[in-house]
């Protein structure tokens, strides 16, 4: 164990205060669960077709026949137009002289318009989506899946900024100011009265929904002991995170108006709030500013709540230690600063980069699955429960690098299978894709926990919110992903596939963290294959000439 870990083991691995602080940080996850998928409803498109105005003098067989067929591009049959009707002021005509269509007028010579006077949308499902209240169909469908895209655009944001700020201001205080954000802004997307309006908001949702996730994420790790906290950053998280996924396609079965939805998904942010006085700072974080007596005051209450008597002095000689990194101002830059953490980190990046569009694609794509759209969501949702789970299994007792591969391997090969099935074995071809979900996820929650464990105390929070923000280009380009679905029903799976079984191969590459213990400074990072690692990870401290040499190696870098 590194010293900081011996000098706290007296508190145990799970006593009342390790209880309280694993099971409040994971209830914080769930807003997060159904808040990011939420747009699969909210902007879900139902059938539609140009609408005919009630006062155009038209028979009934006239009315009935307006609509164009058009050939589906994915099944071939023939489908009413979606975005175009036969020219009015013909088709007044042929029906004032008592012709009628396809037995006095060949339709396929009736010229065709676009739809003038908007549209008509089925409300059997819906009784209104951002889709059918804006019309973003036809000409305006390209801003259905840029509203996603502004959305993780908003991810992106928040990933760059809440890992600095909260490595320089506490994991605590980003964490709460970051659930406010999300859950005011999330309640303000309820009155928009316009679709840019609403992509403005949704982009300030999309910076506090992963700000507050990795905030709730890296203060389970530092308080959590070693045992416990791979099961905290594992399936602890991550299943609670799948439980509000679980929420959202049960409470959209029962409030079918986009609104409405929102309002629903934004009030129970705010029982939140009791929990600043129950959730700590992390000590470890405390200790890398400096803040000896604030972190000794924390484990003391801990000590005080497990009923258990903590030693008058906590922490001594532990903080020579950590001195120069403490007085270095740490930033997003020293993640390339050096060869060694340079290529993790690039190598990180690349993994979540592919595993962030698999994982959003496949969630995204449910709506345009076969069958209910509320039961594919609530499967999808399901299939992660086994999947965290598994997470927790391998990352207990298998190595972090190959488990990290075999699930990379396993999910694209299940999504490259999805094009061999035949056109009549739909349910096949969705439990593969269901495979190719559970898969994914499981490698999501793995190289969660993974990263986390590469990346130092001084940097955790930094490095963890840059390889999400780096992931954040892939969750941008997903649902353009899903759009591909207009040209080819397989393409998307094909691609999704192929990157996948890559960046699988790709992690092979990352060093081996499983038994070693959290790295507390730069020096401690395990060793990138073919970089030279300058100081062995030690467990007694270094002497005040191995802190000189450090310090002017750094200085020279």
């Amino acid at each position: 164990m590194t010293d900081y870990e011996a000098a706290t083991a007296f508190l145990g691995e799970w006593g009342r205060f390790q209880q309280q602080v694993f099971l409040l940080l994971c209830l914080s996850t769930v807003p997060n669960g159904y808040t990011g998928m939420s747009i699969v409803f909210l902007a879900d498109t139902p059938p539609h077709r140009c609408v005919v105005p009630a006062h155009i003098n038209l028979t009934a067989e006239w009315r009935n026949s307006s609509i164009p067929l058009e050939e589906d591009n994915n099944s071939g049959a023939l489908l009413p137009s979606k975005c175009s009707r036969y020219k009015l002021d013909d088709i007044q005509s042929f029906s004032e002289r008592g012709l009628l269509p396809g037995v006095d007028v060949n339709l396929s010579n009736v010229p065709k318009e676009s739809c003038l006077d908007g549209w008509e949308y089925d409300r059997s499902v819906y009784i209104s989506t951002i889709v059918s209240e804006w019309d973003l169909v036809c000409d305006d469908r390209w801003k259905n899946p840029l509203t996603s895209s502004i959305f993780f655009f908003g991810v992106l944001t928040g990933s760059f900024t809440s890992g600095q700020l909260s490595d320089r201001y506490g994991r605590k205080i980003v964490l709460f100011v970051t659930m406010a954000v999300q859950t005011v802004a999330t309640l303000i997307l309820v009155f928009s009265p316009s679709w840019p309006m609403f992509c403005a908001v949704f982009f300030v949702v999309g910076m506090g929904h992963i700000s507050n996730y990795v905030a709730a994420f890296v203060l389970g790790t530092e308080l959590l002991g070693p045992r416990v906290r791979i099961i905290y950053s594992t399936a602890g998280v991550s299943l609670f995170f799948a439980l509000g996924y679980m929420l959202l396609p049960l409470l959209a079965f029962f409030i079918r108006d986009w609104r409405m939805l929102l309002l629903g998904l934004s009030l129970p942010g705010f029982l939140y709030a009791p929990l600043w006085w129950y959730v700590p700072e992390s000590p470890r974080w405390l200790l890398s500013r400096g803040r000896v007596e604030e972190a000794e005051a924390i484990l003391k209450d801990a000590a005080k709540k497990n009923k258990i008597e903590p030693p008058q002095v906590i922490f001594g000689p532990l903080q020579k230690e950590l001195q120069f990194d403490r007085k270095k101002a740490h930033n997003i830059c020293d993640l390339l600063r050096s060869s060694n953490i340079r290529w993790i980190s690039v190598t990180l990046w690349l993994v979540w980069n592919i595993l962030t569009i698999g994982y959003f694609a496949l969630s995204l794509n449910t709506s345009n699955l076969y069958g209910n759209a509320f039961f594919n969501c609530f499967l999808s949702a399901l299939v992660e429960m086994p999947a965290y789970t598994l997470s927790w299994l391998l990352f207990r007792w298998c190595s972090r690098r190959l488990t990290l591969f075999a699930t990379l391997f396993m999910g694209g090969l299940f999504l490259l299978l999805i094009q061999l099935i035949p056109a009549n074995l739909i349910p096949l071809a969705i439990t593969l894709e269901m495979l190719g979900k559970c898969a994914v996820t499981t490698a999501f929650a793995i190289v969660y926990a993974y990263s986390a464990e590469l990346y130092p105390t001084v940097l955790r929070n930094t490095a963890v919110g840059a390889c999400s923000m780096a992931s954040r280009i892939g969750s941008i380009i997903a649902p353009y992903f899903i759009y591909l679905r207009s040209y080819s029903i397989s393409l998307p799976y094909i691609l999704m596939g192929s990157l996948t079984v890559a960046s699988g191969l790709l992690s092979l590459l990352l060093p081996e963290s499983h038994g070693m213990p959290l790295p507390d400074t730069i020096t401690h990072m395990q060793p990138f294959p073919g970089c030279r690692k300058k100081t062995p990870y030690r467990l007694t401290h270094p002497t005040e000439e191995e802190n000189a040499a450090e310090r002017k190696s750094s200085d020279v870098l």
